[in-house]
């Protein structure tokens, strides 16, 4: 098959990543093992609607890897790319208008799209991005949960793809249905191109499967790469059994459903009845083999008859892995029929955000359409192909990691923003004709508001554990948006009825759950003829203020009525552009924090046991253990804080932390000494000193990452320096390299 990108690329993969978390989210309350074929069944009859109304849908192991597994190759392309954009700069001989083609020219002579991704690469991942024991994929024992195997196996030294294999594992083990649930967005970046689709998902699957399990890395990633630029089901499925040994299980498996849709292809019952009799558990070792539910998928593409709905339902009416299957088929249909066939009941829930539980925090609530296009960017460049202007000026002015930018550009994106009151106040996405020109907004409608009543319309930087229904992947936050940053709004309001309204930019205390108003009140008259085209824009503009300790959990804008008694205002307010983007400076107060999902806000924790002493955090651990927080690509950092060591002889501070197995330490560092570590994928000792330090001693403390310069400081002054280039940029924290109990806190963290 051809291999180009399609026209409307950056849609498809963004229909395929939400009809991923819509199936997901569909199977997820009957994936247990009581909710039988039959029992769905006798229960729920014909699924047509979400069975469980989520406040917010809490991380899933199916959402997690596809983001987080990609990771290292979204960042060896950024990091050409920043590379060469540098370069391009620096070389004053370009003229302006020529530099993106010189830069295009120069992508293609240094080979960007043959990059290549290697088993290694993926496990160091396993290793950064999980918190050992909880999140991220189910922690069910060594030798029982294939994904818990692999990542003993990585973390006692097995390297990848051994780490996976069924000569280390066994051939049960390493054939559960993982090897294909992680590998959506392989075939995203490879849009026309299944082979190589298969390939980086074979290579990526290879880290905690073998056999079978590789044969659905490669079969699923596959048919989301066809599904691109094949307009039939039938034919995408082709390309994906194409992919893998003829005579293997996986594939017997998907010809034997084919012939049975060709012979009974008007009742997928009969078909599901027929899986179970010859291709069931049952015959199938593990808790959870990749066969049978190999067989659902093939099933529910077939018999959903072009109909994304019908695809995602009939995959959880079947049963075994519901979420699973629900959403490897999400993908591909999503992909396969478009963003116009996600119906509104189904992704209006979704509302373009999802919930991760990786250990980096502030990575864990993640904006569809941004993330859309990072995966877009790099599709582009693996084909050898310009990014388009639209998609390159976004990621340039926030990847959600750096800073937020919503544009609203994408047909039907919301951003995961919402709305105080869904009863009374609603939103929805627009495209409107403005000032000549057609721009994305998301509509914000307001009805009959009597005088000092408000309404709120919002973006939610943090969550907190009340905002969940489900919690069995312990998701963990840092704030994504942090007091100093800077806060921008651009919006037009048309009112219908009334007299005058009045809109405040605000922040919300997630401590004390109170509104900061943070802006002057621009006051709106109410005209009977205004129209989009002619509505004035207005640019509202704050800094998260100091919250004192606490953090933010919602920031957006505040309307209220200001008219005359006895009268009503309704109308709309449409937000064209929400950016929050700059250094934050702020601090940490642990009597303004809570134990939850097994961590203390807004900290996620890798080992140890960490508790809320009076206004202290406490670490207490029998060896390395380390608590993170703050942004996650932020470069030139400090963090200060109090510590008093109580036992053992490590008491340390975490700058540019990658994860667990990559960031700067500095801090007490055995008797009478004090040290600063380089940790990427193992320790290295940078500096050492005398400082006479005792039990039981308050001592103030910082450590800073400026540049290549990394430096810790004691009561002001500099006691350490060391230069290295490795770690750009990372999270702050604090830990200690062997067993200890500490006191810390309170902190200040400043992006300098």
């Amino acid at each position: 098959m051809a291999n180009h990108i399609p026209e409307d690329y950056i849609e498809r993969v963004y229909a395929g990543l939400i009809g991923k978390n819509i199936g997901i989210r569909l199977g997820a309350p009957v994936e247990p093992a009581i909710w039988t074929y039959e029992r769905i069944r006798d229960v729920y009859g014909e699924v047509s609607s979400y069975l469980k109304p989520y406040r917010n849908f809490a991380a899933d192991d199916d959402a997690n890897g596809p983001v987080y597994f990609v990771r290292p190759l979204l960042e060896k392309v950024e990091e050409a790319l920043k590379a060469l954009k540098l370069k391009a700069l620096k070389d004053e001989e370009l003229k302006k208008n020529q530099r993106n083609e010189t830069q295009n020219t120069a992508n293609n002579e240094k080979g960007l799209n043959q990059i290549q991704i290697q088993p290694s690469d993926i496990a160091k991942a396993w290793l950064n991005y999980a918190r050992e024991g909880a999140g991220m994929f189910w922690w069910g024992g060594y030798g029982r949960s294939t994904e818990h195997t692999a990542y003993l196996n990585l973390k006692n030294g097995i390297p990848a793809p051994e780490s996976g294999s069924a000569r280390r594992n066994s051939k049960v083990v390493a054939e559960q249905i993982g090897g294909q649930i992680f590998i959506d967005t392989w075939g995203l970046v490879w849009p026309g191109n299944p082979q190589k689709a298969a390939q980086f998902a074979e290579s990526a699957a290879s880290v905690s499967h073998d056999g079978e399990g590789l044969n659905g890395a490669r079969f699923i990633a596959g048919c989301i790469a066809a599904a691109f630029c094949e307009p039939d089901i039938s034919i995408v499925m082709d390309i994906g059994l194409s992919l893998m040994p003829p005579n293997s299980a996986y594939a017997a498996v998907i010809q034997a459903v084919k012939q049975f849709y060709k012979t009974n292809p008007d009742n997928w019952r009969l078909c599901q009845e027929y899986l179970i009799a010859e291709w069931g558990y049952d015959k199938w070792p593990g808790l959870c083999h990749i066969i049978p539910n190999a067989g659902v998928c093939a099933l529910a593409l077939l018999y959903g008859r072009g109909s994304f709905s019908r695809t995602v339902e009939i995959a959880t009416m079947c049963g075994w892995d519901t979420d699973c299957n629900a959403g490897n088929v999400g993908t591909i249909a999503g992909v396969l029929y478009g963003l116009d066939a996600l119906p509104d009941h189904y992704r209006k829930p979704i509302n373009d955000s999802i919930v991760l539980s990786g250990l980096p925090g502030a990575l864990n609530v993640l904006d569809l359409p941004t993330f859309a296009r990072r995966l877009a960017a790099v599709g582009y460049v693996l084909a050898g192909e310009d990014v388009p202007k639209t998609i390159a000026e976004s990621l340039e002015r926030g990847d959600g990691e750096q800073a937020i930018y919503f544009d609203f550009r994408l047909s039907g994106s919301t951003h995961g923003m919402r709305v105080s009151d869904p009863v009374r106040f609603g939103t929805c996405h627009r495209t409107l004709e403005y000032k000549g020109a057609q721009q994305g907004a998301l509509e914000f409608r307001f009805e009959r508001l009597i005088r000092e009543e408000s309404g709120t319309c919002f973006f939610k930087p943090f969550y907190r554990r009340y905002d969940f229904d489900d919690e069995r992947y312990s998701p963990v936050f840092s704030p994504i948006a942090r007091p100093g940053q800077h806060v921008e709004i651009t919006f037009c309001v048309e009112c219908w009825e009334g007299q005058r309204i009045g809109i405040e930019g605000y922040v919300r205390d997630t401590w004390s759950r109170k509104e900061i108003i943070t802006t002057p009140t621009i006051f709106i008259e109410a005209s009977k003829e205004q129209a989009s085209e002619s509505m004035e824009e207005y640019n509202l503009s704050f800094d998260i203020p100091g919250m004192h300790g606490s953090s933010a959990d919602e920031i957006g804008l505040k309307i209220t009525s200001f008219s005359g008694k006895g009268k009503r205002d309704s109308g709309r307010l449409f937000i064209h552009r929400f950016a929050i983007e700059g250094k934050a400076c702020y601090e940490i107060d642990l009597s303004k924090q809570a134990i939850e999902f097994g961590s203390i806000t807004p900290f996620s924790h890798e080992g140890g046991t960490w508790s809320i002493e009076g206004s202290r955090l406490q670490l207490m651990t029998p060896a390395k253990a380390a608590s993170y927080t703050g942004g996650y690509r932020v470069g030139d950092q400090k963090i200060s804080t109090t510590i008093t060591p109580q036992a053992g002889d490590c008491h340390m501070l975490v700058v540019r932390a990658k994860g667990a197995q990559q960031a700067y330490w500095g801090g007490l560092d055995g008797k009478g000494k004090i040290a600063l570590y380089r940790q990427n994928f193992g320790f290295e000792k940078m500096a050492e000193a005398d400082f006479d330090w005792a039990y039981d001693m308050d001592i103030e403390i910082a450590l800073e990452a400026i540049g290549k310069d990394i430096s810790l400081w004691i009561d002001g002054q500099k006691m350490l320096e060391a230069h290295d280039e490795a770690l750009k940029s990372g999270m702050v924290g604090c830990g200690t390299l062997r067993a200890s109990r500490t006191l810390f806190g309170p902190f200040i963290v400043e992006e300098l």
